[in-house]
């Protein structure tokens, strides 16, 4: 390919509104150029990086086993009735009527189209499990969408559902997409952790999120180096940590505490540490009945460290929180506690509620906690002697560094990551709901037990470069940077010595599938390197008359720190050595 039969569109600034670095180098490398809030249009050069990506993709999931087909962006609003998530999911489901007044959805995932293909299709035992994928345009109606396409609406997905028999073979179906998402993204040489994850509002019995690392990255993923546990930090486990509670060796007293309504003043105060005094947080439950009315609330006191802080997702699966909370009213709260929010504890209510204690604090003793007064609270506080044991103990808190892994081999640490993709299982969640049922050999239906898996295939590129960038630009890997060599010869429209070398080399690169790009623009030596090092292309070489009187080429990898003389004899196969490399 020559610059001047493609398009180069870059800029020197970015744009006022782009916020993150892989929004500003889309932006100024001409990737991409915004055409709504959101929505971007994907240019020449930009769309080379997603192809290549797709291609990827398709390598592994065909060598997966899984069958390619393409459903449609617009779909129905009756399937998505069936499973009830046209009214579950809320504003981000974009809902459009045709001419006829008929319903309709732009679709953000398309669990509902592929199972209703599976219940028509897939009959009999015999005919599992299957895997379908499509690659194809997703729609998510997001508040506020930021970030460029690491938080646009309109984005290209990777999505495949899997088919099987019954959890065993799921599990075995969900094994295959884990592995060959691994080799996804070690084809695509970017730097990735597959974490446990919780299943959210998809629904499952098992997940992993695939998370590129990055320091800007919104997802914070915990991980053992001495072992192979990783999970999100929604799901990471919180062990306790101490192992049993101590004999108490202080007296409970009501201590005057003015003004200082946080655990961090208190402890200042009092001069404790901070993993002396417990956080006291409350929720609510309802009940309704038919009509949607609440006919009966529930208080519940979640307690936590004070240097800790509450993981909600951990929260929604202790029993009694499963089908949802909210946190409690100030009216709610004066009517138990008696007191405003700043004081709260659990001694001295004044009408009971139900205590949820965190493993940790659950082995505290002499602690400290709000004592239902303004500007006091009670040291020296310990379970069944001061106040009776939690209605409930469970893992309620985010880890922090540092904490024992879950399986005892070694601390915690801590990284940012973008999350890219996403395994789940999802049972017979789908299947249920819509009815896909196939006969076994007994003849007997039986609900089909699927898996879903998604790659974001536009976001990939955000992420990418959110982990590989510099001061001059974009640093692709090899194997999705839009062009693989770059030649850059100096003087192409003034030199026939540089512009025949240049032409040679280019051609027997193309000869050999090499991506390569040859820049007969004609431009300063200053401006076309800045272009080329702005778009990330991996390897460059230069070519020019001095250098080629004295039978050089210069080659720069673009992570190296200086450019490499190269006899321009052997120009090709030393580029052939470093891309096999």
């Amino acid at each position: 390919m020559k610059a001047s039969q493609f398009f180069i569109s870059t800029l020197k600034e970015a744009p006022a509104d782009a916020e993150i670095v892989s929004h500003k180098l889309m932006m100024r490398a001409g990737l991409i150029k915004r055409l709504g809030a959101g929505i971007y249009n994907y240019m020449p050069m930009g769309l080379r990086t997603i192809r290549k990506v797709e291609g990827i993709i398709r390598d592994e999931m065909n060598r997966a086993g899984a069958i390619e087909l393409l459903m449609p962006v617009v779909q129905p609003a009756e399937l998505w009735q069936e499973t009830g998530r046209w009214d579950k999911m809320g504003p981000e489901l974009l809902r459009v009527k045709d001419r006829h007044e008929r319903d309709f959805i732009i679709q953000p995932t398309s669990e509902e189209v592929i199972t209703d293909i599976a219940r028509q299709e897939l009959r009999s035992y015999r005919q599992l499990p299957k895997n379908f994928y499509h690659i194809q345009t997703k729609f998510r109606d997001e508040r506020r969408p930021r970030f460029g396409i690491m938080r646009g609406r309109e984005f290209t997905m990777k999505d495949a559902y899997s088919f099987d028999r019954d959890l065993a073979s799921a599990r075995l179906s969900y094994q295959q997409m884990y592995d060959a998402y691994v080799r996804i993204f070690e084809r695509l040489g970017l730097q990735f952790r597959a974490v446990a994850a919780d299943t959210g509002a998809i629904g499952g019995d098992a997940s992993h999120e695939f998370q590129v690392i990055a320091d800007t990255g919104e997802d914070a993923i915990v991980y053992c180096p001495q072992s192979d546990y990783a999970a999100n930090i929604e799901l990471a486990e919180a062990v306790a940590l101490t192992a049993e509670r101590a004999a108490p060796t202080q007296a409970l007293a009501k201590t005057p505490t003015p003004g200082k309504s946080t655990c961090p003043d208190v402890a200042e105060l009092l001069g404790l540490a901070l993993s002396r005094t417990v956080k006291s947080l409350v929720l609510a439950t309802d009940e309704k009945n038919e009509a949607g009315e609440v006919v009966r609330s529930q208080v519940w006191l979640l307690l936590v460290r004070g240097d800790h802080d509450l993981n909600e997702v951990k929260a929604s699966k202790v029993e009694g929180l499963k089908a949802g909370f909210r946190f409690a009213t100030v009216a709610e709260i004066e009517a138990h506690f008696g007191c405003k929010p700043g004081y709260l504890g659990p001694i001295g209510l004044k009408q009971p509620v139900k205590v949820v204690a965190d493993r940790t604090v659950a082995n505290m003793s002499d602690f400290v906690c709000g004592a239902n007064e303004a500007d006091f609270h009670y040291t020296g506080v310990n379970w069944g002697r001061d106040l009776p044991e939690p209605d409930l103990v469970a893992d309620i808190r985010n880890v922090v560094e540092g904490d024992p892994s879950p399986d005892g081999k070694g601390p915690l640490a801590i990284q940012r990551g973008i999350e890219v993709g996403h395994v789940f299982l999802l049972g017979t969640k789908y299947s249920a709901a819509m009815n896909a049922t196939y006969l076994d050999e007994n003849g007997k239906p039986q609900l089909m037990v699927m898996g879903c898996y998604g790659i974001g295939v536009t976001r990939i590129l955000g992420a990418a470069i959110e982990q590989n960038h510099d001061e001059r630009g974009i640093v692709w890997p090899d194997a999705i940077a839009p062009f693989t060599v770059v030649l850059c010869p100096i003087g192409y429209d003034r030199s026939a010595e540089v512009k025949a070398a240049a032409d040679r080399l280019h051609d027997e690169l193309l000869a050999l599938g090499v991506d390569v790009m040859l820049d007969d623009r004609g431009e300063r030596p200053g401006a076309m390197f800045a272009d080329w090092e702005l778009i990330g292309v991996p390897h460059r070489v230069v070519l020019s008359d001095r250098g080629l009187k004295d039978g050089k080429v210069e080659y720069q990898g673009r992570r190296d720190p200086q450019a490499t003389a190269v006899a321009a004899s052997e120009a090709l196969a030393f580029l052939r050595q470093r891309l096999g490399a």
